[in-house]
């Protein structure tokens, strides 16, 4: 697919084709395309590049998304419940009041995502890096954070996977 229009055309044929049954879109070049609020539940989007793509409200329920390049991404609103993001890229991706509830983020790149009040109960971000990402009330709860990458990442109102609300930290400079 050498153009947005030409990849959109290419994608609603597949949505209203037999072989859409197939839900096996893995490797392939979907950057830039708008898929808001399609249901793509169980699909196999393995190293799949959705670089800029808009995903809102997509509904992505245990798809397989590990090795996907979601860089700049819109996902805000979605439902990525029990999805495998296992070493995806969703550097600077917005994921706002996402649904991330069971999702498998490890070794995802999250640096500069924003997750405002994104539901991440009992996700496994084990070696995430979440440098610079913009957890303000988004919800940890269970969430399992071995080896996660924290740097610099915003965590004010943050429900923390022990239950425990994390308080904006003050800094006065002198």
């Amino acid at each position: 697919m050498r153009n947005y229009a030409g990849k959109q055309e290419f994608l609603s044929s597949q949505i209203t084709n037999q072989c859409f049954q197939q839900k096996d879109f893995s490797g392939y070049d979907l950057s830039g395309i708008d898929l808001r609020a399609v249901d793509l539940s169980g699909f196999n989007l393995i190293g799949a590049d959705l670089r800029g793509a808009n995903l809102c409200g997509c509904i992505l329920t245990g798809a397989n998304l590990s090795r996907a390049n979601l860089m700049q991404a819109a996902l805000c609103e979605a439902d990525l419940s029990a999805a495998d993001l296992s070493e995806a890229k969703l550097i600077e991706a917005s994921l706002i009041e996402t649904k991330l509830v069971r999702a498998n983020l490890t070794r995802a790149k999250l640096c500069g995502a924003i997750l405002l009040e994104a539901n991440l109960t009992n996700a496994n971000l084990t070696d995430a890096d979440l440098t610079w990402a913009n957890l303000t009330e988004a919800n940890l709860n269970e969430a399992k954070l071995w080896g996660t990458n924290l740097i610099y990442a915003k965590l004010w109102d943050t429900i923390m996977p022990d239950g425990t609300i994390q308080e904006p930290q003050i800094v006065f400079f002198l």
